[in-house]
């Protein structure tokens, strides 16, 4: 999960982008990067592996000028921690594009073969996000008028959508025309719009993974992008919005309001805040019914994507809320750290236990979900090692027992805990006293209750159903492939820096 923003002004936009992706760290905190066009049409890039406020320096800040950007923060869907693959990317044929991409392409493969053999064009990387630019533009390159239209453009886009497979929430830049913004036909990923008029009544706009980038710059919330859609903003301020799909549905990713988007955003119509909290309704009225031999005395959450469900919690339960972990706010989210190890050793980094509340106590964890598992066994660990008598886990999620294809670091079933394994085989594995699961229909129905339109999510960590109707064991093991030699090329870079430091001293 990647996180995307693309501003079209007629100020600087450096600055802006910068605080857009501050907001938006939270989606990746692997590496960042930001590209700017500045008025005689040059690009400024800056990227590098790191947090945005590592990445980025007065003078790199300095450099970046220009009215019209766009940004990225990655995590890597396949274990990579390579900065060549930190993104927004670049090609200089034709016009000069530069395009940030938040999701994950299932067809990748069959496109670097066309890209190579038919097109002749270079792919620097293994990312899907390089293939799917040069795809783009490939299409773009169909069209001989100077300067493109519109339409131009919007059936590029078209022709892009029936080529590639799998999720793609994409922002991008041609010079001499504009920022350009689209979606997957089936909206897996999320993207938004807004508008900020200036003092002399024009209006910039802003593209962006999640609504609360938007409101921290002061831009107005448009709407969402529909699924299959393309935007399409003018140096000159023009706003063009086309559908480009002939087929576009509504699937979008149900992980992204359990977990990854931020409680303020609002995302396809649907308060990500307001959806938790009936995640923990309906989570307390399963433990109120399933569990009423067991004696809680306090509910606590697992900071931090849980505190608002747990607390709803023990609202249904009629028991006392307490904050029984304090957190370390300057360690990453260990759930997209790459490799198993550094997950590990972040896990006592990032939180504490305030020994008061667990003490003599039977106490509910409540985590908003369980993935891999060992973070659940260390935190059932450092409860048990506070004197609690009892430790009861409950998780706003259902089991997650699939891989996930669309950009979400789920690629091998061999690492889900919940991969071929009953409720009770995962309790013993994490070391519970007692486990449960919110179920898929209670989460689905929690999440929906804004937006009755959408009739179905992204669920494949849930159950193994594909939305694009391309996944096959062959392309898992693929991809499980690809994380091998990652992972392995990771564990060469960490003994070497290893081995330096160890001559340096």
């Amino acid at each position: 999960m990647c996180g995307i923003v693309g501003i079209a002004g007629f100020l600087p936009v450096n600055q802006s982008i910068y605080d857009a992706l501050t907001v938006l760290q939270h989606r990746g905190q692997d590496a960042a990067g930001i590209v700017t066009v500045d008025a005689v049409n040059c690009f400024h890039m800056r990227k590098a592996n790191g947090l945005v406020s590592d990445v980025f320096e007065a003078r790199h800040m300095q450099r970046m000028q220009g009215n019209m950007g766009i940004g990225h923060v990655r995590y890597p869907t396949a274990g990579s921690c390579r900065a060549s693959e930190a993104q927004p990317f670049y090609v200089n044929s034709p016009y000069g594009i530069t395009l940030a991409h938040n999701g994950n392409l299932t067809n990748t493969h069959i496109l670097r073969k066309g890209l190579v053999e038919d097109s002749h064009r270079h792919v620097n990387t293994r990312s899907d996000s390089e293939i799917l630019l040069n795809v783009f533009a490939e299409e773009m390159n169909h069209f001989k008028n100077y300067p493109l239209s519109s339409e131009n453009i919007f059936s590029a886009i078209a022709s892009l959508h029936n080529k590639i497979r799998g999720a793609y929430a994409c922002v991008a830049i041609i010079i001499g025309h504009g920022l350009v913004a689209f979606r997957d036909p089936n909206g897996i990923r999320l993207l938004v719009i807004g508008e900020r008029q200036i003092e002399d009544g024009r209006y910039e706009y802003m593209i962006a993974s999640e609504s609360v980038a938007l409101d921290t710059l002061g831009f107005k919330f448009l709407r969402d992008v529909e699924p299959g859609e393309a935007v399409y903003i003018t140096d000159k301020g023009q706003l063009f919005i086309q559908q480009c799909s002939d087929n576009p549905k509504h699937n979008p990713c149900l992980f992204e309001y359990v977990y990854f988007a931020r409680p303020d955003s609002f995302l396809d119509k649907i308060s990500v805040y307001s959806a938790r909290v009936r995640m923990g309704t309906k989570l307390g009225l399963k433990i109120a019914n399933q569990w009423k031999d067991r004696n809680i005395d306090v509910v606590i959450p697992i900071p931090e994507t849980s505190c608002d469900i747990a607390l709803e919690m023990a609202r249904i339960l009629n028991k006392p809320y307490r904050q029984g972990f304090v957190k370390n706010r300057y360690v990453g989210r260990t759930f997209i750290m790459p490799g198993q190890k550094l997950r590990r050793i972040a896990v006592k980094r990032k939180l504490n236990v305030n020994r008061a509340e667990f003490l003599d106590k039977n106490v509910l964890l409540v985590d908003d979900s369980i993935v891999r598992g060992t973070t659940s066994e260390q935190i059932i660990e450092m409860a048990r090692e506070a004197g609690a008598k009892k430790v009861y886990l409950a998780s706003a999620a259902p089991e997650i027992r699939f891989p996930n294809v669309y950009g979400i670091d789920m690629p091998s079933k061999k690492e889900l805990i919940a991969h071929g394994r009953e409720v009770e085989e995962i309790r013993q594995l994490i070391g519970a006293d007692a486990l449960i699961f919110q179920d898929l229909t209670d989460l689905i129905e929690a999440v929906r209750e804004d937006n009755l339109e959408i009739t179905e999510f992204e669920c494949s960590v849930f159950n193994g159903i594909y939305v694009t109707k391309d996944v096959d064991q062959q392309y898992l093991e693929y991809l499980q492939s690809l994380r091998n030699d990652d992972m392995q090329a990771l564990r060469r870079k960490n003994e070497m820096e290893s081995l330096e430091i160890y001559n340096e001293i």
